[in-house]
Order: C-alpha cells, then sequence, then structure tokens
C-alpha cells in the first residue's frame, strides 16, 4: 500500500518563525538545503518520516503535534461559507476547499472572518429594513423591538408565572370557574354584551359597577382567555411588576406592551397548564388543531403556548411563531427557539406563510430551507379577528410554527414530507443571493445585473450565477 505524502507546509512555517528563525537557519539545522525549506513550507514538497524525526529531535517538539491538524476543522468552516449563495456561480469544488484551509490556513481564515463581518451587515440591513427605520443610537428607542428582545432574552419562559397559573388551573379549569372565582374573591359580577355597549372594545372592566363586560361575539375560547387576562389584571401585578422590574426599557411605551405580554403570558398558561400542555403535545405530537380542542382555545393561542415550553429538563420542541397579515405586515413574533431568521423572516414569497390566504382555515406544512443551508419546518393557517356579526368587519392574518427540520419526525406534520426537498427561501430579496429565483422582487446588494442583449434568463433580475451566465 501507498503511504501517503505528508506536506505540513503552514505549520512548518509558523514553527520556523515562532523559533526565530531564517529559511537557511532552519537549513542549516536539518542539513538540507534552503531551497528544499522554501519547497516544503509551499507544499510543494512533502515532509518525509526521516525529515520529520529530524524535526522533532532538533527543535524539541512532539512528532503528534507536529502531524496533527486542524485543517479539518478549517475546511468545514470555509465550506460552511462556500455553501452561501453568494457564491454559487464559483467553481470550487470540496477537494479544493479542503486544499486551501491545509495549504493555506491564513487566507482561509481571513475568508471566513470576511464573510461573518459581511454576514453581520447582511442580518443589521434586514433589520433596518425589517422595520422601515435606521437605528439611531440617538434616536428614539422602538418599543416593539425593545419589547421583543425583552421576551427573546428570556426565551419567552417565565417560571414564577407559570407556578402561580400552575396552581390556579387546578381550581379553575372551566369557565364557570372563572366567572365564580372573579365573583367569590373580587366581588365583580360576569357579564357578556353587545359590540354597541362595549364600544368597540372586546373586555370592559366597569369599576363603578362591579362588573366586568365580554364580547357576547366571542367564542369560548375567546371568552376564557379574555377572563384569565381580567384574573392575570385582579391577581398577578405584583408578579409582573418583579419582572418588568427586572428590564432596562428606554420607553414606558416598551414596559406597557411587555406588560400585555405577559399578561397574555399568565393567561395562556391558566388555561393551558405546562405539564399537562407539554404531555399532551407529545401525546398528539405537535397536532395544533387537536391540542386547541382538547384545552378549548384558538389555534393561535395553543401555537402560542407552543413556543413558551422552556422549563429546563422538560422542554418542548423550541419553536418560531410569526403572524403576518395578507400585506405582509407582521404582527407578532415569538422567538423560543434562537432561530436565525425570527427577526427578519417574512417577507419572503415562497414562504407558505404567504401562500396559506389561498385556503382559509387549512393547515399546511412545509419544508424550508435558508441560504445558509438550515433546514425548517413550517406549519402555517390562517387565523381570523374580529367580530363574527353580519357586515362586520374582520381581519384574515396567517400563523406560522416553524421549528427545526432535525425534530420534524417529533411533528405529525413531518410524516408527509420526509422524501420531500426543501424549498429554498430567502430573508430579503435585497440581500439574498439565491440564483435563478422568479419570484424576486429585488436584485440582491453586491451583484452586477447581467444585460439581455443576446440572450433572456427569464429572472426578474438576472445576476452572475443565474442559469446561462
Amino acid at each position: 500500500m501507498a503511504r501517503k505524502a505528508l506536506y505540513l507546509g503552514p505549520r512548518l512555517k509558523a514553527m520556523r518563525r515562532e523559533l526565530g528563525l531564517t529559511q537557511a537557519n532552519m537549513a542549516a539545522d536539518l542539513e538540507i538545503s534552503p531551497s528544499y525549506i522554501a519547497l516544503m513550507e509551499r507544499n510543494q514538497r512533502p515532509v518525509t518520516a526521516e525529515l520529520l524525526m529530524k524535526l522533532a529531535t532538533t527543535y524539541d517538539v512532539d512528532i503528534a503535534d507536529l502531524a496533527s491538524s486542524d485543517g479539518d476543522e478549517l475546511a468545514s468552516r470555509l465550506q460552511g461559507v462556500m455553501n452561501d449563495p453568494l457564491f454559487a456561480d464559483i467553481d470550487l469544488p470540496t477537494l479544493d476547499q479542503a486544499d486551501i484551509a491545509n495549504s493555506f490556513p491564513g487566507m482561509a481564515e481571513a475568508m471566513i472572518r470576511l464573510h461573518t463581518a459581511f454576514s453581520e451587515e447582511r442580518m443589521a440591513l434586514a433589520d433596518r429594513a425589517a422595520e422601515g427605520t435606521v437605528a439611531s443610537t440617538d434616536g428614539p428607542a422602538d418599543p416593539v423591538a425593545e419589547a421583543r428582545a425583552f421576551l427573546a432574552a428570556r426565551r419567552n419562559f417565565f417560571p414564577t408565572l407559570e407556578d402561580s397559573a400552575g396552581v390556579l388551573a387546578r381550581k379553575v379549569a372551566s369557565l364557570v370557574d372563572m366567572e365564580a372565582r372573579i365573583a367569590e374573591k373580587h366581588g365583580l359580577e360576569v357579564r357578556y354584551s353587545d359590540a354597541k355597549l362595549l364600544a368597540g372594545a372586546v373586555r370592559w372592566y366597569d369599576f363603578h359597577r362591579g362588573r366586568i363586560t365580554i364580547g357576547e361575539w366571542l367564542d369560548h375560547s375567546g371568552r376564557r382567555f379574555q377572563l384569565g387576562l381580567q384574573l392575570a389584571l385582579l391577581e398577578q401585578g405584583g408578579a409582573i411588576e418583579a419582572l418588568l422590574d427586572q428590564g432596562r426599557f428606554a420607553s414606558e411605551d416598551a414596559r406597557a406592551l411587555v406588560l400585555r405580554g405577559l399578561q397574555a403570558y399568565w393567561a395562556a398558561a391558566l388555561l393551558m397548564p405546562y405539564d399537562a400542555f407539554r404531555k399532551a403535545a407529545i401525546e398528539l405530537r405537535y397536532d395544533v388543531e387537536l391540542l386547541a380542542a382538547r384545552f378549548s382555545v384558538s389555534f393561535e393561542q395553543a401555537a402560542h403556548r407552543l413556543t413558551t415550553l422552556q422549563k429546563p429538563g422538560a422542554e418542548g420542541v423550541p419553536f418560531f411563531f410569526l403572524r403576518v397579515d395578507q400585506a405582509g405586515n407582521v404582527s407578532k413574533r415569538l422567538d423560543g427557539a434562537g432561530f436565525p431568521f425570527a427577526r427578519h423572516a417574512g417577507g419572503c414569497p415562497l414562504w407558505n406563510i404567504h401562500t396559506v390566504f389561498a385556503t382559509p382555515g387549512e393547515p399546511q406544512a412545509q419544508l424550508i430551507s435558508l441560504p445558509d443551508g438550515e433546514h425548517f419546518l413550517s406549519v402555517v393557517r390562517t387565523v381570523t379577528a374580529g367580530p363574527r356579526a353580519f357586515g362586520a368587519p374582520n381581519a384574515m392574518r396567517a400563523i406560522a410554527l416553524v421549528c427545526s427540520a432535525d425534530r420534524m419526525g417529533e411533528l405529525v406534520y413531518g410524516d408527509a414530507l420526509t422524501d420531500r426537498e426543501p424549498t429554498p427561501i430567502g430573508i430579503s430579496c435585497r440581500i439574498c443571493h439565491r440564483p435563478n429565483c422568479v419570484a424576486r422582487s429585488a436584485p440582491p446588494i453586491g451583484r452586477e445585473l447581467l444585460p439581455a442583449r443576446f440572450r433572456d434568463s427569464g429572472m426578474p433580475f438576472a445576476f452572475s450565477g443565474d442559469v446561462g451566465s
């Protein structure tokens, strides 16, 4: 069996420089010519076993340390960089990438650092595009971004609220129980009335009359959730204020948004107690509609609750949650998983969160991939908000519940997708370098558009890397 040649160019050069030697110095020590040292350092000559032993004894180094390589790790990182669609039209096979990592590790590291800096700026650009503004350190704070950051930093999980909600849930399991709790403990009457009396509200606490009025057009799950919110207001003020005090809010609006979010969190934990809900989610394989039916909640409430299953040692599948309208406006974004597109996603028309409006009320599942090669399972369905009376205005929105494709086998939605290729989606057309995308609405930054003098690729914005370029 032929022996594999050992090339140690970069490591040999690094060792020589660490020792403060010139090529002539090392050549004299090893009793070889300086030109041979130069050839070995450029990986144009291998290091023989005899020379390896001489290096070890002359400079008192461990052969294993000298012969070992971190090139595999560097090659893997470089390969991840080259998977970016930005480089789709560059022919650089995996073996060549490994050769670069082993022969020119400094160049490979420089490439990785540049791409990392580029990616960070690309994400910052996506932030500005998503919010429609350019952040300024001396300008007004964005309360929505502050609120999202507060929840994301805690992975949308609050143990103290879970505990108190779980205790009360054993006493108020039904709508009648909740009404009785409010009456007996707080001396308030619960009534249901029409939209005219409520003047557009869904819940009204009439302090002077000692009355809680709920919109009669709400279904059973909506009524329970509103009473849960009212109980949060009546009984959880201190616990929620303590959590708010942990935040560093630049505006009162941000604090108010988080206050509302934590009240809704507690109400959901009351209707869907953590342990029971997680057990049911695993049993039903995360079928959101079945979970909603079992706990008498809406599809959106059940999907939202799934993002909060982050109790240490008793976690559920981590999810990212997004709610958008037909115009693409994001009205709710929750990240219980740290997904890379949690702050930006929503703008790609190839994602099923936009196509689901064609089939209202029907769940859809899609396997998607981001430009960096990560795969996710996306479960979407439309929901409707607003009064159910004839002629009353309402809003249709789409809910997306997304998890890593690695967990797809735990979800009932993944069963039909195991043999399907993922749909490639982007974060934003301006920062997506995927070639050959017929859905593209803008050319990517940093790419030169191709002239169509002799051939039309059929792409909205043809650039280097598209078919035929």
